[in-house]
């Protein structure tokens, strides 16, 4: 006798769903189907918002330029203690400390200021009262972020700190300053954007300081002038309290048959705006697409759901469509993180052989394009590494790659450090980072030597500058991979370590 199998609770639930589902499968395929079509809209137009807001969001250049702003800073209070110590007795004596100054801690534009507001540079020594407004004042009790005007229409921006318990040849100094050429800074925000967003820094009457070009509409003119008569007055107003208050904000414009969207943020202390420009209205015209499709999914779904009558659906579907929402979050903040990850070396937070490889891109094509005039490559090498690792273990050889790096981060301020092997590490150098770049080698080359005597980090480096002759950046590179290799049978012959 056969045995009657009995139909449970699950089996019932199963094909009470299965069965559903075969019966609205027809009906829901058009709604499926445009659901599809929305979720890929949707990714592409994520992944275009997504790459602009990690590489050129208006408040990653400013945060940059306050890091410039604030290590300069701490440069002239080291400064400050060198001359101290120094105890000048002379003006050939000043100057010469002044210049070493210049050459130990790359503050190319540095000076004194004394209680009679007389300036002491490396060279040159003048009346300051007229020349900077901010000796106007009898004394200087913090420090000063101020914009200057210099040969009639250069600007720099001013950096000045109070000084005491310091004379120089009697006279107390009450100040130090250092001036940052504008043109500094661009070439600095350049080299890091690589030419992919259009860039600029307004004063608060929103009058262009960096000279660069925001876009064919407002170009390189006064930002209120350009869009003058494109936005409504009331919009002019909104954006100009807003850079008058140093407040963040955005407008919305018409370039000819395309939109462009302008985004800007305060520059701390400086009283600037960084403003950035979305070329054309790609990502807005994106996200319209997906709501009108995702209206007409909305409308077929309806349709759908009342002639089929089954709840049962219409809870499956509302399933369906969390689920597939919190896996777009998720994707979206995967690869948020992931392109984080791709371009930082994981052990030393420096930036890491992809990017290398983006920038070196780049680079060529500039190269091709006749666009490079400053560029310098220095190829850095740890010595020894491989002894470390094999005498005292991989955890002393990890903290001798994060001293090494420390160390070349140390020296080479004005640059792009990356680290593109075990051991190897590279720095691009253009603008003052390439002007600097011999007394900045120099100072380097001797602190490793000094450290060969000690038994400390010791790295070998070779560099090169671009030529006529180069066609691309691998040109510049091999040359000084070469002396980087010389360099160090240099060192072994003074005692530093080898990989034996």
């Amino acid at each position: 006798m056969t045995q009657k199998k009995t139909i449970t609770y699950k089996t019932f639930f199963l094909t009470a769903i299965i069965g559903s589902l075969l019966i609205v499968a027809l009906l829901s395929a058009n709604t499926l189907r445009a659901s599809r079509q929305s979720s890929n809209a949707t990714d592409e137009a994520v992944s275009a918002v997504s790459s602009f807001y990690l590489e050129a969001m208006a408040d990653r250049r400013a945060k940059t330029i306050t890091n410039l702003i604030n290590n300069n800073f701490e440069q002239m209070e080291k400064a400050v203690a060198f001359i101290r110590d120094e105890r000048v007795g002379s003006q050939e004596e000043l100057r010469n400390t002044i210049g070493r100054v210049r050459t130990l801690l790359g503050l190319t534009r540095f000076a004194l200021v004394d209680s009679d507001n007389i300036v002491y540079t490396q060279y040159t020594t003048y009346t300051g009262r007229s020349r900077h407004e901010f000796l106007s004042k009898e004394t200087i009790s913090d420090r000063i972020i101020t914009t200057v005007s210099i040969y009639g229409s250069s600007k720099q921006l001013c950096l000045v700190i109070p000084v005491s318990d310091l004379s120089v040849m009697g006279k107390p100094v009450k100040a130090c300053f250092v001036q940052l050429h504008i043109e500094d800074i661009v070439d600095l925000l350049a080299f890091d954007d690589q030419g992919r967003t259009h860039f600029a820094i307004y004063s608060k009457n929103g009058g262009n300081l960096s000279g660069t070009e925001l876009g064919p509409v407002i170009s390189d003119q006064n930002l209120f002038e350009a869009i003058s008569g494109i936005v409504s007055e009331d919009v002019l107003n909104d954006n100009r309290k807003n850079f008058e208050d140093g407040a963040e904000g955005s407008m919305t414009f018409a370039s000819g048959n395309t939109e462009e969207t302008l985004f800007y943020v305060p520059i701390e202390g400086t009283g600037w705006e960084m403003a950035v420009l979305i070329i054309e209205s790609v990502i807005r015209d994106q996200f319209r697409d997906i709501s009108v499709k995702n209206l007409a999914a909305t409308r077929n779904q309806v349709m759908l759901t009342m002639l089929s009558v089954l709840l049962l659906a219409s809870i499956l579907l509302f399933q369906f469509r969390s689920i597939s929402r919190d896996k777009l979050e998720k994707e979206k903040e995967t690869s948020r993180t992931f392109r984080d990850m791709a371009n930082t070396d994981s052990q030393t937070g420096v930036r890491n052989k992809h990017a290398y490889s983006e920038n070196e891109k780049v680079i060529d094509r500039q190269i091709r394009e006749g666009a490079l005039e400053k560029l310098a490559v220095v190829v850095c090498d740890i010595n020894g590494l491989k002894y470390v690792n094999d005498t005292k273990g991989h955890a002393e050889g990890d903290k001798l790659i994060k001293d090494a790096c420390s160390l070349i981060c140390e020296y080479f301020t004005r640059g792009a450090v990356f680290r593109v092997g075990g051991d190897e590490f590279v720095v691009l150098l253009q603008g003052e980072g390439f002007d600097t770049m011999n007394e900045v080698i120099a100072e380097f080359n001797r602190r490793i030597e000094e450290n060969i005597k000690h038994d400390s980090v010791v790295v070998s480096l070779g560099y090169s500058a671009l030529g006529r002759e180069d066609q691309r950046l691998r040109d510049v590179f091999e040359r000084a991979d070469k002396m980087m290799y010389e360099r160090k049978k240099e060192l072994k012959s003074m005692g530093a370590r080898t990989g034996r």
